[in-house]
């Protein structure tokens, strides 16, 4: 009699049961999701703060091939002053000066001695790569610096709980601080006479200079600007991603952060999120590596790069430079 009770209320509580199980996938699916929106904001951001860098600097007629150096010049600066303070505030201050630095060199290369662009970013991107690692083999052990101390999120009261929304605001101060870059240089580029002269110098330098705009001080000005946000992406990678310091940890960004920009058309709005483009197919391959697919791990790895790769050719013909990108000016009261 016991066991005809327990089947004739067995069909009772599948529901109860579907429902639970139903909800648990749900609910394990929305995990899944609000990690991957995660990933693909943190992993945006560098990529993001090198672009605008880049966007100021060729909105003003330089090229910035030097994009990847800036980066990990940034993070190897960030994580030294780190390391020697325990204080990742000053560590961000040293990015910075360091950024500027390297792109007053470019600014200098480029625009003083008129070397080509094209190499000078070139040599950028070596020399920060044999330095920052020959220094990390001097300052940290195995030439990596572990266990720094990072910038810790900021948790909005009441929003944390919410799905989707609160894990998507439980960010870094330096997040918040690149999309007030976003909307700041969508201002500064086309509602102020300092952007008017930025794009005036980048498309005809000629007619600026015949207007009485110091064509040299406002390209060193702008890729002065580019090397300090280059900067403040890696000082993100090494501080907020992964909280230490490898050698060539840069890995490339630079180069997809001047993809991104020119898939954005030079634009900030869309440069960002051209950057959020390239963010979410590098966290979609992390994504497919962790859950352990049958496929070779060296293909997700290229994915990113490849989707770079398909933007651009994508944009052919339809994504136009500043038209003296890459040229050096010379005014009419100095010879070649």
């Amino acid at each position: 009699m016991q066991k005809f009770k327990v089947l004739l209320c067995e069909p009772l509580r599948f529901p109860q049961r579907y429902s639970a199980f139903k909800f648990k996938i749900m609910n394990n699916n929305l995990n899944f999701f609000s990690d991957y929106l995660v990933a693909t904001l943190r992993l945006a951001v560098p990529l993001a703060f090198a672009a605008l860098g880049g966007l100021y600097s060729e909105r003003s007629g330089v090229l910035n091939i030097g994009l990847e150096g800036m980066l990990l010049t940034g993070a190897f600066t960030s994580a030294a002053a780190t390391f020697y303070t325990d204080n990742p505030w000053i560590g961000v201050i040293a990015a910075l000066i360091a950024g500027g630095i390297v792109g007053l060199l470019h600014a200098f290369l480029c625009v003083t001695l008129r070397v080509d662009q094209l190499v000078s970013g070139l040599a950028i991107n070596l020399v920060a790569a044999g330095l920052t690692s020959f220094l990390a083999r001097l300052i940290f052990s195995g030439g990596i610096a572990q266990q720094l101390p990072g910038i810790a999120a900021i948790i909005i009261p009441g929003f944390a709980n919410i799905p989707l929304i609160g894990a998507l605001l439980q960010q870094d101060i330096l997040v918040y601080l690149l999309l007030i870059i976003i909307a700041l240089t969508t201002y500064i580029l086309f509602y102020t006479s300092f952007g008017l002269t930025l794009r005036s110098v980048g498309e005809y330098p000629r007619a600026a200079d015949t207007a009485g705009v110091s064509v040299q001080s406002v390209r060193y000005t702008a890729v002065i600007i580019s090397g300090c946000l280059a900067s403040l992406g890696g000082a993100y990678l090494t501080l907020v991603q992964i909280k230490f310091f490898a050698e060539g940890m840069s890995a490339g960004k630079g180069f997809i952060a001047i993809a991104a920009l020119i898939f954005g058309r030079w634009h900030p709005v869309s440069t960002a999120l051209a950057c959020l483009l390239f963010g979410a197919t590098e966290a979609l391959q992390l994504r497919i590596q962790a859950l352990g697919a049958n496929i070779p791990y060296q293909f997700l790895v290229m994915l990113p790069y490849a989707i770079a790769l398909f933007a651009l050719v994508s944009k052919k013909g339809k994504s136009t430079p500043p038209a003296a990108l890459g040229i050096a000016y010379f005014p009419e009261n100095q010879k070649r």
